[in-house]
């Protein structure tokens, strides 16, 4: 196996692939205040296996679109979508959420919980703008300076892996001259890393070791995301992901 497709089998039985919680998916579809609306339509890129996906379909009576790139993750958002009788609401797409095949104000919503990374923050938020009917919200959750200073040994790794890191200031300033207005923000508590994503993410360590006889690369992946765990555990108080929820204006 490849590294990705390591990184793609460690997470496809895992709840979630990344740090949120239903607490906080709920708390910004309450902002965007359609969650009553007849009609609704949905896309949720980067859906991963589908924990905020679920949460949106059982919470409203929108059509949605789960978007990710790997189809391992998408099975089991459909196993759980027929599971728990919402398959007719819910459908699935394999693709690259650079190339969207969607229609111009096709979606009452966009929805990206700490996916939107993949192609940057500034390159989503104008890319999928046009997706959106006027009035539509955006709602996306993307790693955020909560501090005003950092240590530079933690500035300069982001700086490196994520350059378009910044205050959420920088952020809803960049929302707004892309013609949206702010509806509501917020970062995730450190409970939504912790006990919702790392301790479940090391709970799975030794079986995927194991799993893959604890090969070298498998041995890289853990290493990885172990040293990710420490880092978050020793600079916790400086960053989060910050949940943006924007309407489109025209």
């Amino acid at each position: 196996m490849t590294e990705l497709e390591l990184i793609v089998d460690f997470h496809k039985d895992a709840h979630r692939q990344g740090p949120g919680s239903e607490d906080e998916t709920l708390k910004a579809l309450e902002l965007t205040g359609l969650a009553q609306k007849e009609d609704l339509k949905i896309a949720d890129i980067g859906c991963g296996t589908g924990s905020h996906t679920i949460v949106l379909a059982e919470n409203t009576n929108a059509q949605i679109v789960g978007v990710d790139l790997f189809p391992k993750f998408l099975d089991k958002l459909d196993d759980k979508a027929k599971e728990l009788g919402l398959h007719d609401r819910i459908t699935t797409l394999a693709t690259s959420m650079e190339n969207l095949p969607f229609d111009n104000d096709e979606f009452d919503i966009i929805w990206s919980e700490g996916a939107i990374y993949n192609m940057g923050f500034e390159t989503g938020v104008k890319n999928w703008r046009k997706y959106l009917k006027a009035g539509g919200y955006l709602c996306i959750s993307e790693v955020t300076w909560i501090t005003d200073s950092r240590p530079k040994g933690l500035e300069d790794f982001w700086r490196e892996e994520y350059p378009e890191i910044d205050k959420a200031s920088s952020k809803i300033n960049f929302l707004e001259n892309n013609s949206f207005t702010l509806a509501g923000y917020f970062y995730l508590k450190q409970d939504s890393w912790i006990e919702n994503y790392y301790g479940p993410m090391e709970e799975q360590f030794s079986t995927f070791l194991k799993r893959h006889n604890n090969s070298e690369k498998a041995k890289a992946v853990v290493k990885e995301y172990r040293t990710e765990i420490e880092d978050y555990q020793k600079y916790k108080d400086y960053y989060s992901y910050g949940f943006y929820i924007a309407r489109k204006n025209r």
